[in-house]
């Protein structure tokens, strides 16, 4: 949580009346906060920054306003950390948070969605994956990306899996590799599992 907090105060209180349904649609916006952090409100599941959810939940527990959550949040757009990065390694984040991703009432209205959302339902229970059903790994690890209607799933941040239709050896590279704002699975996910989600994805977009 350290990361978050020694940013608090550099930048002042954002807006009261900031508008956080905005916030939501910058917040799942391509390129921007989904495609790196976990936040159960949003449906994201990012994993190359930190959980927001389980970034807050001791502070709320502990009582803090979501004045004070806003604040700390929206200074951390303008004045995010930089620290010890590695991508194979669980203890480091895999890259650092550019400085101010949104500016002005954008970053009031990110700030807000995020105070008034994360860290609500507690801490987050990592989604640990240890078979090989392709529709399960699908809508645990793509889902909050990607829309496939068999999977029930409409994220937004990636392509419309169903308008595409991407053939299988497509699939399993772009899952192994990742590419532009989709992150790498070739260290997340066994040889099996990719294969089995590259099957299951190949076999029903579009159907």
């Amino acid at each position: 949580m350290a990361f978050l907090v020694v940013a608090c105060g550099t930048g002042g209180l954002p807006s009261a009346t900031a508008d956080k349904e905005h916030g939501r649609k910058l917040f799942l916006g391509k390129g921007l906060c989904a495609s790196c952090h976990t936040l159960a409100a949003a449906g994201a599941t990012g994993t190359i920054g930190p959980n927001l959810d389980d970034a807050f939940a001791q502070d709320r527990a502990d009582g803090f306003k979501e004045s004070a959550i806003r604040a700390i949040v929206h200074d951390q757009i303008k004045f995010p950390g930089q620290y010890s990065v590695a991508s194979n390694n669980p203890a480091f984040l895999e890259q650092n948070m550019p400085a101010n991703l949104v500016t002005g009432k954008d970053a009031e209205d990110v700030a807000a969605y995020v105070a008034a959302n994360a860290g609500l339902q507690g801490y987050a229970e990592a989604q640990v994956i240890s078979g090989t059903n392709g529709k399960l790994i699908f809508k645990l690890k793509c889902g909050g990306c990607h829309t496939l209607k068999d999977a029930s799933t409409t994220g937004t941040i990636g392509p419309n899996l169903d308008q595409l239709k991407p053939p299988f050896p497509r699939v399993k590279t772009q899952v192994i590799h990742g590419g532009r704002i989709m992150p790498a699975f070739k260290s997340v996910l066994t040889d099996a599992q990719i294969a089995a989600v590259a099957r299951y994805v190949a076999k029903h977009a579009g159907k």
